[in-house]
This record gives structure tokens, C-alpha cells and sequence, in this order.
């Protein structure tokens, strides 16, 4: 689903489309009529869109088996911002986590992984007194969330890990690409990463 303010920034609901599935997937590569059946739009506002982020180099395209495929290119000069700014934007929207950052013990939430397409071991970081029932009951209200994988710290763990450079947590929390999306713990990460 488009947010209001892309659709506002970009005037084809289409180009929004593909820019979302292009960016926050860049590891995928897609056919004309995958992309047509994925994001039910016509044929043709496809094909015109796609040829459109050709021509300013924003993907590019391949033959294999007698069919066009069509990827990010990851090399384009606007690429992280585009991806950053769509990323922020798309899962901001997520009820899910607008229902995470309401739940009165949670102190961070990082979404990494398949949240903004990501090699991680984690999808979700959540620091705070949290139920892991409690998150897998709200992951599973949306089933695009069903195999999300996600990791719980205490405040107290999640500080001593990252005092000691524990390379999960700090993979984490230093990739660029990872948004936080709720932190009211940020003097006390600056000071456990002294």
C-alpha cells in the first residue's frame, strides 16, 4: 500500500509501487507480469514506469529464458537515499509497529532484515519489558508478518551487550540501512558504546 506523502512526492501511484518493490527488495529481480500480479496495476503503466527508471538508470534490465528481467541497481547515485527515504516511510505505516511503540515498557524498536531487505539475523530488535507472547500476537495480526524473526533484550542486556561490542548488537544498531523507528534510550546507548 502507497503512504499519502510518496504518492504526493511521485504523481504515478504505479511508479510508487515499483519504486517500493524495487527498493526495499534489491536483491530480487522481477518479469512485466510478475510485477503486474504483484502490485495489481496494468500491463502497459508498468512497462511505461519500468522503461522510465531505465532511462534514468534506477534499475536495469536482463534476457534470461525469453524474459525481460528487471532489477535495482544498487550502484545509482540516489539508491540509499530513495531506499532510506522509502523504507522510513513504508514502515512507519505498519500498524504493527505503531502498536509496538504504544506498549508503555518498550524503550527501542530496530527494524532490520526483511522490514528494509537486509541480511540479518534478525528482523525485529525490540529492548524493553516485553512478552514475547505479546509481539508474536501482534506479528501475527498482519500475515505478511507470520515469519518475521525477531530478538527481545531487557535494558540492562541489551546495554552490557553493546558495552562489550557484541557483534550482533552492534551489526544491528550501526547499519545504516536498519531504522529505528522508537529509541527514548539514546544518552544511555552513547554512553554504553563509549
Amino acid at each position: 500500500m502507497a503512504s499519502p506523502v510518496l504518492k504526493a512526492l511521485f504523481s504515478s501511484q504505479t511508479r510508487v509501487k515499483l519504486l517500493s518493490t524495487f527498493l526495499l527488495h534489491p536483491e530480487e529481480e522481477y518479469y512485466i507480469r510478475e510485477l503486474t500480479r504483484l502490485l495489481h496495476e496494468q500491463i502497459n503503466s508498468i512497462r511505461r514506469e519500468l522503461e522510465n527508471l531505465r532511462r534514468i538508470g534506477l534499475v536495469k534490465a536482463r534476457h534470461r529464458n525469453r524474459k525481460k528481467y528487471y532489477r535495482t541497481d544498487t550502484e545509482f547515485p540516489l539508491y540509499h537515499e530513495l531506499r532510506s527515504m522509502f523504507a522510513k516511510e513504508i514502515q512507519t505505516d505498519s500498524p504493527v509497529v505503531a502498536s509496538l511503540k504504544k506498549l508503555s515498557g518498550v524503550r527501542l524498536i530496530i527494524l532490520a532484515g526483511a522490514f528494509v531487505g537486509t541480511e540479518t539475523k534478525v528482523d525485529l530488535l525490540v529492548v524493553g519489558d516485553v512478552k514475547k507472547e505479546m509481539l508474536e500476537a501482534l506479528l501475527l495480526q498482519d500475515p505478511g508478518l507470520k515469519n518475521v524473526k525477531y530478538s527481545i533484550f531487557s535494558d540492562a542486556d541489551f546495554l552490557y551487550r553493546l558495552s562489550l561490542k557484541d557483534k550482533f548488537i552492534s551489526d544491528i544498531i550501526s547499519d545504516p540501512r536498519h531504522l529505528t523507528v522508537h529509541n527514548v534510550m539514546q544518552k544511555q546507548i552513547e554512553e554504553a558504546r563509549k
